[in-house]
């Protein structure tokens, strides 16, 4: 691009001038001398006096300013066609070019006036007016196209200098514009890719989702439209390069003169450099629109994180993190109002997911070598160690409501099996228990339903208090009391009803023994004395 830019403007191009070059008085025909210098011819031209200076300076300066430096360096060979003119003409045409050629001449070739007078005028005006001309090189006077076939050779002269020389200067104006109009359209294209990338090198990336997004797809619109335009203009060198290489292309005889194999290497020239630019524009674009999707990834993982974090430290973790007391009354809410489904919404696995989700995505960003790792990482651990605490304390809470559950389904069990209990004992009725089967019958259902006091109470009131102390507030601590309290009460009950029951039993089956009168007694037969238990 710089390469382009800093290219040298040549102050006058076809268009200029059009309406001069197409006056046709002096022409660029692309024949060569034998050591390759350019020909400028000046064909017949009844008004070549009147033609401003101005008018002549430009044409001569645009064509001296068209063949290779390399060429130019050898110097013009310049032929002036006055076979129809008069001496007059020829001296006009000397005096002109000597005091306004810009270029560095090499020979001079007349070809003088055909009529006889004319031709003898010409030959003593030459010799009378050379030093007049103040030129440094040779003026040489011919009297035909023959004798100027023996300086130059015919392939390198056009059809009216008797030469094979194919030129038409309409095509030649032509193929002028043409370059000319491609080699400034290469110059604004680089110049538009030059002003694009200063613009993204210098805008400030956003720092929201949104304006990230909108910034990415302008410029993402403005490099199409720009990459359209190199395609234009890469078709546009294409195009060119067919038109001058058509009679090649026409005729496998025909060959290119030297200014139009110039004219191919300054459109293929022309076309490299466009390439370049391209690549260069690419291999830019490719660093800045990588740069702008960083970006944008980086705002979506900011977005992410910011939700993540509010989720958890504004929301999950202060609850998760409160004092036991607070935690249990919670807890002892979500059990009395059967709100299971907001307790683990609260403690779901889908925060932690999307936290584990987005630390793995930054990680994922900071192995892409993205340009933000310094932001990112930190984030990354931060996720790391929320997710660390939410899975501890969510560990955590998930004992205490365990441990809560447990509880209270034993409390109600030993609540339930008491009052199954004091049931059983109210449904013995009394008289039924009066007699030994009734008793037998009455302890057999007692020891059963003890039996299943293991499965239904707290049998064990250390060991309970010992399992559970770690949910027992004050407000449980009464409840759990006032059920061992009931469980006391009811084992109480059901052992005096136990020994009565066996008491009844052991009266019914004891069998009366007759008391043998004593020796000493009297004779009198004495009552025997049953004493009742």
């Amino acid at each position: 691009t710089d390469e382009i830019m800093q290219q040298e403007i040549r102050p006058l191009v076809a268009v200029d001038i059009i309406e001069q070059l197409h006056r046709q008085f002096a022409i660029l025909s692309g024949g060569r001398g034998k050591d390759g210098a350019p020909i400028i011819t000046f064909p017949e031209f009844a008004g070549f006096s009147d033609i401003p200076d101005e008018d002549f300076l430009n044409v001569v300066t645009y064509l001296t300013s068209i063949p290779s430096l390399e060429a130019a360096s050898i110097g013009f060979i310049i032929i002036i066609d006055r076979r129809r003119d008069k001496w007059s003409a020829v001296k006009a045409s000397l005096t002109r070019i000597a005091g306004a050629f810009p270029g560095n001449l090499q020979l001079v070739f007349v070809l003088r006036p055909s009529r006889f007078i004319q031709r003898a005028i010409a030959d003593i005006g030459i010799k009378l007016y050379r030093d007049d001309f103040k030129m440094k090189v040779p003026i040489i006077m011919l009297n035909s196209v023959s004798d100027l076939h023996g300086y130059i050779d015919k392939s390198q002269l056009t059809r009216e200098l008797g030469g094979t020389l194919e030129y038409g200067h309409s095509q030649w104006i032509h193929h002028r514009t043409a370059i000319e109009n491609f080699a400034m359209t290469v110059k604004t294209t680089a110049q538009m890719l030059q002003t694009f990338g200063t613009d993204l090198a210098e805008t400030e990336l956003p720092n929201d989702v949104q304006c990230t997004e909108e910034l990415l797809s302008a410029h993402t619109d403005h490099h199409s439209k720009l990459k359209d335009e190199l395609k234009l203009a890469v078709k546009q060198g294409a195009t060119l390069l067919t038109c001058i290489r058509e009679p090649v292309t026409r005729s496998a005889n025909c060959k290119l003169s030297s200014d139009e194999l110039e004219n191919v290497a300054t459109v293929e020239r022309l076309l490299a450099q466009l390439d370049e630019t391209e690549k260069a524009f690419d291999q830019f674009w490719t660093k800045h629109h990588l740069k702008l999707e960083q970006c944008l990834q980086l705002r979506h993982f900011e977005h992410d994180f910011r939700e993540v974090l509010h989720l958890f430290i504004l929301s999950i973790l202060p609850l998760l993190q409160q004092g036991l007391q607070r935690w249990i009354d919670f807890i002892m809410h979500v059990i009395l109002t059967s709100n299971f489904g907001f307790f683990f919404s609260l403690t779901s696995q889908e925060p932690l997911e999307k936290a584990q989700s987005l630390a793995l995505h930054g990680e994922q960003l900071i192995q892409n070598n993205h340009y933000a790792v310094d932001s990112i990482r930190p984030k990354c651990v931060e996720l790391r160690r929320i997710c660390d605490d939410f899975t501890n304390e969510t560990k955590k809470k998930y004992d205490i409501l365990g441990k809560s559950l447990e509880l209270h389904e034993q409390l109600d069990k030993a609540s339930q099996w008491c009052e199954a209990g004091i049931y059983l004992l109210a449904s013995q009725a009394v008289d039924k228990c009066q007699s030994q089967e009734g008793a037998e019958t009455a302890l057999v259902e007692i020891e059963k339903f003890l039996v299943t006091a293991k499965e239904h109470q707290l049998s064990n009131p250390k060991e309970f208090y010992n399992q559970f102390e770690m949910i027992l507030t004050p407000e449980i601590q009464a409840k759990v009391q006032r059920i061992l309290q009931k469980l006391e009460d009811v084992q109480e009950m059901f052992d005096k009803r136990q020994v009565s029951l066996k008491k009844l039993a052991a009266k019914q089956t004891r069998p009366v023994q007759p008391v043998a009168p004593h020796p000493e007694s009297s004779p009198k037969r004495a009552s025997p004395k049953i004493t009742r238990p």
